[in-house]
This record gives structure tokens, C-alpha cells and sequence, in this order.
């Protein structure tokens, strides 16, 4: 009898427990319902006090728990301060801890990390330390989602200054500068193809509403990621300079030697920092040789051979570098980089030919439209007969210089000042008028070759 009477007692309780539950989830329903309407129209703080009864009680209910409560908690944070404050900023911190825990799917490791660094930064609650080491911890074994701008550039700059007070070795600043470069540009490379796909039917007026939006997105994120990268190497400085980059490889030749991608990197960053001219340039370069002679490899035996005056064997190699990189966009790197050898070297036809290879390679390579932009610009001197017509190819550099901005928006910045500077030097309205020219075509006889049209006044 006791027994029946304990299990009567138990169904009892359930039944209780079942019809708790039930009411309780629907209490949080309603709270959502009402919570939802608020945020939808930034009435952040009507929408506080339901939001925290569902996050509380139903935190794994509905994403909008965390997606809109990070904007409530952010705006009652705006508004707070003092004790109250950090302890609002505890909460949201407890919110994105808690948001990995519910959806795993949608709040990934890294963008938890992010933003919680973020938060932290923002509100000057931490220090580099704790910056690289929780962003560090991200990068590596979360890389895949890890995309934010301002973080990245975190990231870096954190450790620069954990450098600079002797807490960090070089080595591992220019490590973590390649990783993050080479992230940049893998984002930016997305972003391109997108932008690349998209602007013929936007010059062609066919863009739907979808299209548009995501052509906008990808020019706004592209621009970022430029501006970003702008600070990155501004960070690294003088850092990356000749002076320190020979002593740390003559210290890490030895141990480093068998590393192909330091080595790589090493050969990489001395010719971008134009260290060729030094020993260690060749020793490093051959030790690549040796060790992976692929298209990169070529490319600097091709330069070393055109300073020796080897242009038979510098057009050898690197046409055997072009041959070898299948990877359209590392191509265009490629041919890109060559293009700027021949330009230090004088040889402006030869640079121009190879940019357009790279621009042929990966049309949204908007440094080689900048390079080319420059070819022209440096040519105003021999491009005509007259000042108008010498002035005249300032048109067409503006014209390249517009084209990397709108095919890279990520060079946006520098695209544009280029053109503004290059328009500056174009002829004038009045020298247009003064001359008879508005409208006709001036056509160039020098190496550049084409034509540009006059504006008309």
C-alpha cells in the first residue's frame, strides 16, 4: 500500500513538474513575443525586463535571446556607468560565454573570443597580455572564423608592444605578421571574386536587389580589411627594416635553414623590405632553392640575374616561374612582383606587359593596375609633343588608378588619391579650351600607346 501510495505520489509530482514547465515555457513565449517587438524598434530598455525573464529561465529557447541581447545589454551599458557599468559588462561577457554554450552553430569559438576582447578594449578592461593571448588562442585553433577587422589588427598590435617592452622575441612579431597578412588577403580574395562577378552587371544595370546589397557588403568589408592592413604595416615599421631583419636571420640561419617556410617567408620579406642587395638575400634564396624550387624561387633567381645583367637568364627564369604557378591568384602575385623589378630597373614597357599578365591572371588585382597607373604618370615628360598632349596621359593614369579602387576596394584609399593627384595634373578647363580640345581624342606615340578622350567642357 505504500509503495502504490509513493508512486501515486511521484506521478503526482511529475504531473506538477510537466504542467510547470509547460506554463513556464510559455511565459517565456510571451515574454519573447513582447521582448522581440521592442528590440525591432531599439526600445532597448522596454525590452529589458522580458528579455531577462526568457535568457534566465529559457536561455537555449530562441538565437534572438543572445542576438538581441547583446544589443540591450550594450545599450544599458552605454547608458550606465561606474559599478553598474562593469557589472552590465559582466553580464554580456556571461552572455557570450553562455551564447557557445546553446548554439555552438552559431557563436563560434573565435567570434566569442572577439568579442569579448572587444568589449573588454572598448571599455579599457585589459591589457595587451591578455589581448594576444585570448585573440592568439583564437587565431590558431579557430582561424576559419576568424574575421573581424579590428581584431586582427588587435591581435598584431598587441604583440608589437609586447615586443617593444621585451616580453615578446622578432620572430614571433614577423610570424604573426605573415599569418595575418596572408588572412587579410585570403578575406579580401573572397570579397574580390564576389566584387568581380558583380560589377559588369552593375556597369550593365542588371544588378538585382539581393546583388546590389551584396555588392555594397563586399565593397564595405574589402575597404576594411585595406585600412587594416594600412595599420598593420604601419605597426611593423621600422621593425621590418634591413638592419634587424639580417641579424635575426644570420642568428637563425643555422637551426632555420631546414624550415622551407621560414625560409620563404625570410626570402619574402627582404625582398619586399628591397634587402637584395645583402648576402644574406642569396644564402637565403639559395637555401629555398634547394629546399622547394618553385615559381617564387624562379622569380628571385630571375631578379638576381637581371642585376648581373643576365636579362637572357632573368627572362628565362621568370617565364619558368610563370609556368609553374597554376594557382590563378598566387600567378598574379607572381607576375605582379616581376612587373615591379622591371619597373625599379627602368623598363616601363616590360612592367606595364607583365602587370597586364597579372591583371590577366586575376582580374581583380588592383596593384597592378596601380603600378601601371604610375608607369604613366612617370612618362608625362616623353608621352607628347605638346604640354597639353604631355599632359594629357594624366587622364589615363587616373583612368588605371580609378580601375583598382573599383575592382580592390580594399586599395580604395590609395586608388583614389592616386586619381585625385593624377586629375590635378591633367590639363585644366582652361587649357582644354585654349587649346580646341575638348571632346577629340589624344592619342599617344611614346611607349605607353592608346588614347584618351578629352572631357568636354
Amino acid at each position: 500500500m505504500k509503495t502504490k501510495l509513493y508512486f501515486t505520489a511521484i506521478l503526482f509530482l511529475g504531473a506538477i513538474g510537466v504542467s510547470n514547465a509547460q506554463a513556464q515555457n510559455q511565459e517565456c513565449m510571451t515574454n519573447l513575443s513582447i521582448y522581440v517587438e521592442h528590440a525591432k524598434v531599439k526600445n532597448y530598455e522596454a525590452a529589458y525586463t522580458p528579455w531577462k525573464m526568457v535568457y534566465d529561465n529559457c536561455p537555449a529557447l530562441n538565437w534572438a535571446n543572445f542576438a538581441y541581447g547583446e544589443r540591450i545589454l550594450k545599450d544599458k551599458i552605454k547608458k550606465s556607468s561606474g559599478a553598474d557599468k562593469d557589472a552590465l559588462i559582466t553580464d554580456l561577457i556571461g552572455l557570450y560565454d553562455n551564447s557557445v554554450k546553446h548554439f555552438p552553430k552559431k557563436a563560434t569559438p573565435a567570434s566569442v573570443a572577439i568579442d569579448k576582447v572587444l568589449l573588454k578594449y572598448d571599455n579599457k578592461m585589459t591589457n595587451d597580455a591578455e589581448i594576444y593571448s585570448m585573440l592568439g588562442d583564437a587565431f590558431v585553433n579557430d582561424k576559419a572564423n576568424f574575421k573581424n577587422p579590428k581584431a586582427l589588427y588587435l591581435y598584431f598590435s598587441s604583440l608589437v608592444d609586447l615586443h617593444n617592452s621585451g616580453a615578446k622575441e622578432l620572430q614571433e612579431v614577423f610570424d604573426v605578421y605573415d599569418d595575418v597578412t596572408e588572412k587579410i588577403e585570403d578575406e579580401n580574395l573572397k570579397l574580390t571574386n564576389i566584387i568581380t562577378k558583380l560589377l559588369p552587371k552593375e556597369e550593365a544595370g542588371t544588378l538585382t536587389s539581393k546583388e546590389k546589397k551584396r555588392l555594397s557588403s563586399a565593397t564595405t568589408n574589402s575597404k576594411s580589411f585595406g585600412k587594416i592592413a594600412g595599420s598593420i604595416d604601419s605597426k611593423l615599421g621600422a621593425l621590418a627594416d634591413c638592419g634587424n631583419l639580417i641579424p635575426l636571420y644570420e642568428k637563425n640561419f643555422e637551426a632555420k635553414k631546414g624550415d622551407v617556410k621560414w625560409v620563404k617567408r625570410a626570402v619574402g620579406r627582404m625582398f619586399s623590405k628591397e634587402c637584395t642587395e645583402e648576402p644574406m638575400f642569396k644564402k637565403l634564396f639559395d637555401e629555398q632553392l634547394k629546399l622547394d624550387p618553385s615559381a617564387d624561387a624562379y622569380m628571385y633567381g630571375g631578379m638576381l640575374k637581371l642585376k648581373s645583367g643576365d636579362k637572357n637568364g632573368a627572362i628565362s627564369d621568370f617565364n619558368k616561374a610563370g609556368e609553374l604557378e597554376t594557382d590563378s591568384y598566387k600567378k598574379s602575385n607572381l607576375l605582379y612582383k616581376i612587373a615591379t623589378i622591371y619597373k625599379k630597373g627602368g623598363s616601363k614597357s616590360t612592367a606595364r606587359n607583365y602587370a597586364q599578365k597579372a591583371i590577366n591572371a586575376n582580374s581583380s588585382n588592383g596593384k597592378a593596375y596601380l603600378l601601371i597607373a604610375s608607369l604613366y604618370a612617370s612618362s608625362a615628360n616623353s608621352c607628347g609633343a605638346t604640354p597639353f598632349e604631355k599632359r594629357a596621359i594624366y587622364w589615363k593614369a587616373a583612368e588605371m588608378a580609378r580601375k583598382a579602387g573599383r575592382v580592390d576596394p580594399s586599395l580604395s584609399g590609395r586608388a583614389n588619391q592616386s586619381a585625385a593627384s593624377y586629375s590635378a595634373k591633367a590639363p585644366t578647363k582652361e587649357m582644354i579650351f585654349t587649346a580646341g580640345k575638348a571632346g577629340q581624342t589624344v592619342t599617344f606615340k611614346c611607349w605607353a600607346g592608346g588614347s584618351v578622350k578629352v572631357p568636354n567642357l
